[in-house]
């Protein structure tokens, strides 16, 4: 069965689907984009998902091209239409089509939208995923990452450099030597504080420096049913070297244990104890949605 795409008022075949040349994501990258995990035929956290993307588009001044209702109909349209039973529905907006000119058109035109799905492998049991490998790197990309634009290319070179490297992700560094988040995921340490002896998950804190990842935001909700120790504030790779546990987290691959970091082994090289609970609670939290 071919896939299908939604684009601008239409569902067409995938290799059919087409923008114009002057749109301005492919001049610009002027858009934003989100992607909403689907597991076992349910889209979960969706209402996180299409916030982000309004947010995006207000801090962009693009107009909403649809309201959220008729979205929400659309991804619907496109995980059945393609026969999504796991894997991602991806939405993209641009400023849309108009003479090619830096600065914002004159002459208002419509933003331009495009839906697509694509199945994904994923474990019968979200609390027990793979464990991966991560090196760090420089975090190159433009100063509003908060915002989930289109424009990815140090993302892209970055999680290349992993590849190469024969690792999942790159953790990316800011000029201060702390960790930001991943190329495509947001990082996360657990550490016990020296003094008081307890167990504290880190993780950076929602400023404009990373992206609010929405199983990110998962994770801080259920800290609060669980009474997990969370603190919001950059770490640096000295801290993430010593950490007893890591792990990063992201909507296409839910919560991964990173076994090392730059070839050197985080804690005992296995998951960790606070990083399965973590596991088991947002397995949980996923599961409620699909029953």
């Amino acid at each position: 069965m071919p896939r299908i795409a939604y684009v601008n008022g239409r569902y067409v075949p995938h290799n059919h689907a087409q923008v114009g040349i002057e749109d301005r994501g492919y001049q610009f990258a002027d858009g934003i984009y989100d992607v909403v995990p689907i597991v076992k035929g349910t889209f979960i956290d969706e209402d996180w998902h299409w916030d982000r993307l309004e947010r995006g588009l207000e801090e962009l001044r693009i107009s909403q091209p649809v309201s959220r209702k008729a979205l929400s109909m659309i991804a619907r349209r496109i995980a059945k239409k393609n026969m999504i039973h796991n894997g991602i529905v991806y939405v993209q907006v641009t400023r849309g089509e108009a003479p090619r000119n830096h600065k914002f058109p004159t002459t208002p035109v419509a933003p331009a939208m495009v839906v697509t799905g694509r199945h994904l492998q994923m474990p019968d049991d979200l609390s027990q995923p793979d464990m991966i490998d991560v090196i760090t790197g420089p975090d190159e990309r433009w100063a509003r990452p908060d915002i989930k634009s289109i424009s990815l290319l140090p993302n892209v070179l970055a999680k290349q450099a992993a590849a190469e490297a024969g690792a999942y992700e790159s953790w990316l560094i800011n000029d201060q030597g702390e960790i930001t988040e991943g190329s495509s995921a947001n990082a996360w340490i657990v550490r016990r504080d020296p003094d008081s002896g307890r167990v504290i998950i880190q993780t950076h804190q929602t400023d404009q420096a990373i992206l609010k990842g929405i199983v990110r935001t998962a994770i801080v909700a259920l800290a609060e049913q669980h009474q997990w120790a969370i603190e919001e504030k950059p770490f640096s790779v000295k801290d993430l070297m010593a950490a007893d546990e890591a792990f990063q987290s992201s909507s296409g691959n839910m919560i991964r244990p990173v076994r090392s970091v730059d070839g050197r082994t985080i804690g005992s090289g296995e998951t960790g104890p606070v990083v399965q609970e973590i596991l088991n609670a947002f397995a949980h939290h996923v599961n409620a949605q699909i029953d």
